[in-house]
């Protein structure tokens, strides 16, 4: 097996007496496209920076193709940032802000307008050479920072929130630009968002991060289908989560005690061990059609029509402090004040230490 493009060993970080990092190892493999994801605080954009070289590390090594660039300053390291308020220099024209990073490294004059031409081809702005960054767009001045970044031929790019400041529509259509440029380039860009949609979007890696430390990480569709924390269960997506614990473990399956009763579900854990058991939205089932596992009645609460589905909340009459989050078809007829069977299939509940 290869070793991976960048290899963070045992990083920790303190601002002062805080710790904003703790212990954290991370690989990342050449033309994977990472999403370093979580809450405010949870140390995702320490982490870049220090991958970036804006930040030491108080503890721990920074591998890049095999070489340690833990103290390596960032002009010397093969990263390149693209920051969230993109950072063009409103005097210059793109094609020489494009240019900036070659002019840096000594290239001449002819040579770097053309290949900051092929840079902005690549992002679809090859006609805004000329142009001054006022007289773009959003998304338009986002790419040119793209484009700025990649002319270099970093090892790895870097993106710190780089669609925080756009629109809603417009940041889904950059989401699938990033993805279809960085699949062309093949460049391994690690990207920092706290937004779980963009997450899944873009990501072939998706690494969850909170309190210093990644809860979780892998494809995102494992991530989400079967987190292994309940904070990866709840912040990746949501869930309604169940509190029990674990009886008899046999033959591939356990039984949990939970408020609403006995559940049998796939899995294993020790006898009388505290657990949770998470379900997602679009796996609890409302109504007369049932799953395998009953889990009572509850009095819907909200309903919001957000286009393909209904979400639903609704407290169960068994336990009025567990609430449900449901998916609910576009078309069902489910309001607020309605009282309505609760159900789900075993196959579908997440077990989790708790």
């Amino acid at each position: 097996m290869s070793a991976p493009l960048v290899d963070i060993r045992n990083v920790s970080h303190r601002f002062g007496q805080h710790p904003v990092l703790k212990n954290v190892s991370l690989a990342i493999e050449p033309g994977s496209y990472t999403i370093l994801l979580g809450p405010s605080g949870s140390g995702k954009t320490t982490l870049l920076s220090i991958l970036g070289g804006f930040v030491t590390p108080s503890e721990g090594k920074v591998f890049i193709r095999g070489e340690d660039c833990t103290s390596v300053p960032p002009a010397k390291r093969p990263t390149t940032t693209v920051f969230q308020d993109y950072a063009l220099f409103p005097h210059m024209s793109v094609g020489s802000n494009v240019g900036f990073g070659l002019r840096m490294q000594g290239v001449d004059g002819a040579t770097r307008a053309a290949k900051a031409r092929e840079a902005l081809a690549l992002v679809g702005l090859a006609a805004a050479f000329d142009k001054k960054p006022h007289q773009l767009s959003g998304g338009q001045r986002q790419r040119v920072a793209l484009a700025r970044a990649l002319v270099i031929e970093p090892a790895v790019l870097l993106l710190d929130e780089p669609l925080g400041a756009l629109d809603l529509k417009l940041r889904r259509q950059m989401q699938d630009e990033l993805k279809a440029i960085q699949k062309r380039v093949g460049t391994a860009f690690v990207h920092v968002t706290h937004d779980q949609e963009e997450a899944m979007a873009l990501a072939d890696h998706c690494v969850v991060m909170n309190d210093g430390r990644i809860e979780d990480e892998g494809a995102p569709e494992r991530v989400y289908a079967r987190p292994k924390t309940r904070f990866s269960a709840t912040f990746m997506g949501e869930s309604t989560i169940l509190a029990g614990k674990a009886g008899d473990s046999r033959d591939g399956r356990v039984t949990v005690t939970t408020g609403l009763g006995s559940i049998s579900l796939p899995g294993r854990s020790p006898a009388d061990a505290s657990v949770a058991l998470a379900i997602r939205p679009e796996h609890l089932v409302l109504g007369d059609v049932k799953g395998d596992v009953a889990l009572g009645i509850a009095k819907v609460s909200d309903v919001v029509f957000q286009g393909s589905f209904k979400r639903v909340l609704a407290a169960s009459t068994q336990d009025p402090a567990l609430q449900f989050i449901a998916k609910a078809p576009a078309s069902a007829a489910v309001r607020a004040g309605d009282t309505i069977a609760v159900s789900c299939n075993a196959g579908d509940i997440i077990l989790l230490a708790d």
